[in-house]
């Protein structure tokens, strides 16, 4: 299994849109075949501060959810409301 950790600093006057958009997100990620856990997380310390913590089967999961609609089409639309777009992370467990 891989997990994928994707930080974003979402712009203060936009922590309600990007919360809404991201719910379809959230949902439709979950319903994809090769997904064990796909969550959209809240820093404690910075309500403005998310994470999305994923975990899929495999590679091709992966790469089955970078080219899926529901993806391909809330992502892009997700940049205007971010400050700081971290790299995201790929972990394998040990």
């Amino acid at each position: 299994m891989i997990k994928i950790l994707a930080k974003r600093l979402v712009k203060e006057e936009c922590v309600e849109d990007y919360l809404a958009m991201t719910k379809e997100l959230v949902a439709a990620s979950q319903a994809e075949p090769g997904c064990v856990t796909y969550t959209l997380n809240r820093c404690a310390e910075n309500p403005r501060l998310f994470c999305f913590i994923e975990i899929w089967k495999d590679q091709a999961a992966i790469e089955a959810h970078n080219t899926s609609e529901h993806f391909t089409r809330i992502v892009p639309q997700l940049a205007k409301y971010i400050e700081i777009n971290y790299p995201v992370e790929h972990y394998t467990e040990v």
